[in-house]
């Protein structure tokens, strides 16, 4: 089961639409859930809200994750910050996660591996392949989502595909 986490302020964005690309592409199949981390609102700022303890129960039964942010100031969202902070050290347990960002150029293409992957390596996710870094203008023919495609399967787990 391939769980999708969206951190755009937006809902329904292209963030999501990419990273539900990305979880199709990937396993061949829908993804089971889709976060939008927008929707937990101000549960978000404390602990022990009911929602965010919904979609964190929902994130540690994943058998695979795609966590998609936009690029902010060259790095993931504050609002993905947030719900990735609600996660203890190693609480993901090594589940498969591939960091997928956004971006209007190039050049912030490092930002997945140098920003939001070291953040989820913290929580426990296994990152296997490297981060994906896509352009928000041309995501769903990107030649980059291909090439990165051929890399990315390989660490797939065979219940996700």
């Amino acid at each position: 089961m391939t769980v999708v986490v969206v951190g755009n302020p937006k809902p329904n964005s292209r963030t999501r639409a990419a990273a539900e690309l990305v979880a199709r592409r990937l396993t061949g199949q829908e993804p089971s859930a889709v976060i939008e981390v927008v929707e937990l609102g101000a549960g978000l700022l404390g602990w022990g809200d009911p929602k965010v303890a919904e979609a964190k129960a929902t994130v540690l039964s994943a058998g695979s994750l795609v966590v998609a942010s936009p690029t902010f100031k060259a790095t993931y969202t504050g609002l993905l910050k947030l719900f990735l902070d609600q996660f203890g050290q190693g609480e993901l347990g090594g589940i498969p996660t591939f960091p997928l960002m956004l971006g209007a150029a190039y050049n912030h293409a490092l930002a997945p591996e140098l920003t939001l992957r070291p953040v989820l390596v913290e929580i426990g996710a296994s990152c296997p392949a490297p981060g994906l870094y896509l352009l928000d203008s041309d995501y769903e023919t990107s030649a980059d989502l291909d090439a990165w495609l051929k890399v990315a399967r390989k660490f797939v787990p065979a219940v996700a595909r």
